[in-house]
């Protein structure tokens, strides 16, 4: 068997784990979402079935993406398959980026902004380099600071 016919296998692999990875996800995110249902509620259930099929969706772009990496550049190395390749990849990853800040709810350069660490961090830091006097004062500009 041939360098060429051995990496034809390994894609397919990989194109197989995709289509698991979504069968399995899309199977295993109706019994979370089922189970939360049944708990806590609609909103609750239906909110936790976008999220984790969000995310199984991710996974599988991203393993579709190594097959149709694998399969161009280690089986059909022509200009033709690398342009397709770089068209394919590119709406995968715009596909990736929707669906992550879809989940997530808000885009990815804004997310560290609005996690609770960060503004604990913020919140500790200017109650520890200002006196007691003016903490408010510094609250007050560190906000006006990030609008």
């Amino acid at each position: 068997m041939t360098f060429s016919g051995v990496m034809e296998h390994v894609a397919q692999g990989f194109e197989a784990a995709g289509a698991f990875a979504l069968v399995a996800g899309l199977l295993w995110s109706l019994v979370v979402a089922a189970r939360l249902w049944r708990k806590e509620g609609n909103r609750r259930g239906y909110r936790a079935l976008r999220e984790t099929f969000g995310g199984v969706l991710l996974l599988g772009l991203e393993i579709l993406v190594a097959a149709d990496l694998i399969r161009t550049v280690a089986v059909t190395p022509t200009l033709e398959s690398v342009a397709v390749l770089g068209l394919i990849v590119l709406i995968r990853t715009f596909l990736s980026f929707s669906l992550q800040v879809e989940i997530d709810g808000v885009p990815p350069w804004r997310r560290a902004l609005a996690s609770g660490a960060t503004t604990i961090t913020r919140a500790a830091q200017a109650n520890r380099t200002t006196p007691a006097v003016s903490r408010s004062a510094a609250v007050t500009a560190s906000t006006q600071e990030e609008s």
